[in-house]
This record gives structure tokens, sequence and C-alpha cells, in this order.
């Protein structure tokens, strides 16, 4: 801004055929040239320096957001973060007690501690029956509890405490809150997870959710774009098929997650869905038509978007798993999740994305917008290695209880 103000003050000034008398620089004070007046000399952007340096192998390996196997970290698994893979997260398979997930998190946090870039670390949190931290913490009620209190403060509150469960073992991102609109009675994988049936509702307190995570310096990932509520298949089986036209998806699913948008979401991820309306071939999650058409240009999201497991029956079942993460990132995705990356599912991954650049399929252009997306955001919330700083689990408790209370 100041660079362009005084080329129009100079530009102003030849103009008006300026003659006054030059007058000498004060004693003492060197004369500036007209390069030194004009221009203001920018700092470079250490993200973008930071991507010009990675090799391909690194940025297609921070694009992978992977699932472990088992309660401690494997030799292979260990091999995974210090290759660099983007993100780890945990399911409930992977947690069986306080003491138990505390190792290993540490094991996981020594090993990104020898890394260059720190991982995302994520988990299911929701609330409800979507709740993977130990029940030695206080669970925190389904959102549609939430959405019954129609209550934006306490729907702030409940994020903040959502985000304080999972800091307190050292994860820096939560897969939630859930913006599906509950539209469909018959949906057997969203229901109570959803914040009620009206677009209203879902935004106004999904979004409190979402900014009270943020508070307490927590990635929220906003999901299943662009909407997985009106649905009666689970996509962890096959592949739902939503027959709306775009306007009515627009009015309804589309909401939540404009608002969420517009209110500075950090992450989305999308849904194994088919809206054959938009995209007849793929479902969301492989859509250009759903990712950069509806989410990136229509809604003008420029954050970090990242798919749903891929190994979920929906894609597995069509789609073999290096071409479906292929397809993602041509589609617009910045990040694949995989549940199971072990058995040489990495490499395998890691290599069709490499052989899809080779051959000009995806460009570095793209690869590169994806990694400075990813490595911006990681810089915005100062991810590091280090052990979680001790929680009063008591307190904690006690704030969740005195929530409970209130939303009953």
């Amino acid at each position: 801004m100041k660079r362009w103000l005084c080329l129009s003050f100079l530009a102003a000034a030849v103009l008006a055929g300026c003659n006054q008398e030059s007058h000498p620089p004060p004693e003492n004070q060197p004369s500036k040239t007209g390069t030194e007046q004009n221009v203001q000399k920018e700092k470079p952007d250490p993200v973008e320096r930071k991507v010009k340096n990675m090799t391909m192998e690194e940025k297609v390996s921070q694009m992978l957001y992977i699932g472990l196997q088992g309660a401690s970290l494997s030799t292979d698994e260990k091999s995974m973060i210090q290759a660099g893979a983007g993100g780890i997260f945990l399911l409930g398979g992977n947690i069986e007690n306080e003491t138990q997930l505390e190792q290993y998190m540490a094991g996981i946090k020594e090993a990104d501690a020898e890394t260059e870039i720190p991982l995302f670390l994520g988990v299911d949190e929701e609330g409800g029956r979507v709740s993977r931290i130990p029940d030695t913490i206080e669970n925190i009620p389904a959102a549609a509890v939430v959405g019954r209190s129609a209550d934006e403060e306490t729907a702030g509150e409940v994020g903040r405490l959502l985000a304080e469960k999972v800091k307190r073992f050292g994860f820096n991102m939560d897969f939630a809150p859930v913006l599906d609109v509950n539209s469909n009675p018959d949906n057997p994988v969203i229901g109570d997870r959803s914040f009620g049936s009206s677009p209203e509702t879902v935004s106004r307190l999904g979004t409190a959710v979402m900014q009270g995570m943020k508070e307490e310096n927590i990635i929220p990932v906003v999901k299943h774009f662009p909407g997985h509520g009106d649905t009666s298949t689970d996509s962890h089986v096959q592949l739902p098929v939503v027959d709306k036209t775009k306007e009515e998806v627009e009015n309804m699913e589309l909401r939540p997650f404009q608002q969420a948008v517009e209110e500075g979401a950090d992450m989305v991820m999308t849904g194994h869905l088919l809206f054959p309306a938009v995209d007849e071939e793929y479902p969301a999650s492989m859509s250009e038509e759903v990712i950069t058409g509806m989410l990136r240009e229509d809604m003008n999201f420029d954050g970090v978007v990242v798919t749903d497991d891929m190994t979920m029956g929906a894609i597995a079942n069509q789609y073999g798993m290096a071409e479906a993460a292929v397809q993602s990132v041509k589609a617009g995705a910045d990040m694949v999740m995989t549940a199971d990356a072990g058995g040489g599912t990495f490499e395998e991954i890691q290599n069709a994305m490499l052989q899809a650049v080779e051959n000009g399929e995806l460009t570095e252009a793209r690869i590169n917008k994806s990694m400075t997306r990813i490595l911006r955001l990681k810089e915005d919330v100062s991810l590091d290695s280090r052990t979680p700083a001790t929680v009063d689990k008591e307190a904690l408790n006690t704030s969740i209880r005195n929530v409970v209370n209130r939303l009953d």
C-alpha cells in the first residue's frame, strides 16, 4: 500500500509539472535514491521458500494423512512418520486407556521430533457416541443435545472443552464439528451427530463449536462436505447417492459449510457421497466439480481440504487406493486420508502421485498449492512435537459436568 501511494504521489507531481526548488537533505542525513524511496522491500515468505526447496517426494508425503494400527507405534509406522507423512490420526481401536494413550502419543511425538515439518495429530472427538478420548475424562453430549439447547454461548464452550480434551493427550486437530444437516430420519451414520434438522441451527451452533475449538488453538475439521445428512446409506459400507438438484443442495446441505467458511474455517473434510446433479461419475471426495467448483470457486474456500478415510467401503469397493488418491488431488483435495497405510500402501500412494506428476496428470504447480496451504496452516497454529502441558483433569471434568447440567 505504501509503495502504491508513493508511486501515485510521484505520478501526480510529474503530471502537475512540479518545478519547486529541491532541497538537500538535512546535514548528516544521507540522501536516498529513487529506488530506496519508492520501493519497499518485502520479506521473503518462509512458507513459499520452504515449498520451493522441498523435493517432490517430500511434498507428496506431506499430502498423506495416515491412520495407525494397534495400540503402540510400530517400526513401519515410525518409518512413515520419518518419511514425512503430513498427519497421523487415531481411531477407537488404537486407544485402550489413559496411560496407554499417553505412552502412544509420546512415541508418536518422539518420532515426529526427528522430522523437519511437524505432524497434524488428529482424532474424532465429537461427543456423544463418537468419542475416542478415554472415559477418565467425562464425555460431552452429542451434537443433537447441543442443538436442542439453541444456545451459541454454550456451543462455544462445548467447542473449547472438546479442544481441551484432545489437547490433554497431545492432539492438535479434532475431526469435528459435524456440519451435516440431519434431514433424513433413516440416516444410519449421522443422526444425533448433527446439531439438527434445519440448516439455520446447524450453521449457528456448528460454527460456534468450531470457534470454541479455535480459541484453544486446536484445529477444527468441519465435515462431511457437501453434506451427509440426506442419505439412508452408510458410506463406511457402500457409496451413498444423494438425488437432489444443485439448488436443493445449496439451500440445505451447503449452508452450514458456507457460514463456516465465512467465519474462518481452516480445514474441510469431504464426504464419500455421489451427487449426480453435480457429478455423475465421481463421489465428492474425488470430484473436481464438488471440491474445486463448489467449495473453492463458489464458496471461496482456500484452506486445507482433506478427504474422509479412503479405506471406507464407498471408495475401496470401487477404486484402488492409489487411483483414488491421485483423482482426489486432481479434483482439488490437499490431503488424502487412509486408515491403513501399512504393508506398502504408503509407498504405493506416494509412487502413484509421483508418477502422475511425471506424466503430466498432476502439475508441480498443483502440488505446490496444496503444500502451501498445508504448511501455512501448520505455521499459523505453531505446531510442534513437545509433550502436551499437564491439564487439571478434575477441573476439566467439573467444567464438562457443568455444561452437561445446562444442556439437560
